[in-house]
């Protein structure tokens, strides 16, 4: 009889992936608690469409179950793994919809209410996102894991598989073209008295 199980346990990934090689549900419900909305946040900042980034969540959850038996605790953390997975998920994808316009990709839904603070928030979350989809995947990558998910450069480095030194050029690079894409946009944005 197995323990029950919930998100905030003390057991890491690690722990957690190995119950579930061995039979354990609640450990697989638990594991799936803490690391499907990751995997859905990455693949949307990635993708930009809700539909999208919920097939690869749920493709990435598949691997990580199919892995399970062959996974050797401590070679790597299951979070960076399904990390890459999540990327190449999406990459894949990107390569698929090659030579789609993005005007021909839906706009993400909201579905709060219509006040002007909220109005003005999502034009400014959408205009992001749209600036952020205009960028090399890599940038893309580099920039949402730094500045909004607010991830340490080493850390950014690990997942993406390159130095900290490539990781601050990818970085650095895409901020200066996200400036300038939102450049024009700052009177419709509501920036317009704003320096910066």
């Amino acid at each position: 009889m197995s323990m029950p199980l919930d998100q905030n346990t003390d057991l890491s990934d690690d722990a957690l992936l190995l119950l579930y090689a061995n039979g354990d549900e609640a450990a697989a419900r638990t594991l799936t608690l803490r690391l499907a909305p990751r995997a859905y946040a990455q693949a949307y900042r990635m993708l930009g469409v809700a539909a999208e980034a919920e097939d690869v969540a749920q493709d990435a959850m598949m691997r990580v179950w199919k892995i399970a038996p062959e996974w050797r605790s401590g070679e790597a953390k299951v979070t960076t793994w399904l990390y890459r997975v999540t990327s190449n998920l999406c990459t894949d994808r990107l390569r698929q919809r090659r030579g789609t316009s993005l005007d021909a990709i839906d706009e993400p839904i909201d579905p709060s209410p219509s006040a002007d603070d909220v109005l003005q928030s999502t034009a400014r979350q959408d205009a992001l996102q749209n600036a952020l989809m205009e960028l090399p995947v890599r940038q893309r990558q580099a920039v949402v894991l730094r500045h909004i998910e607010e991830l340490p450069n080493p850390e950014i480095a690990e997942k993406m598989e390159i130095s900290v030194e490539a990781v601050e050029s990818l970085t650095s690079r895409g901020k200066r073209a996200l400036a300038k894409i939102l450049k024009g946009r700052k009177a419709a944005l509501g920036f317009e008295g704003e320096t910066q």
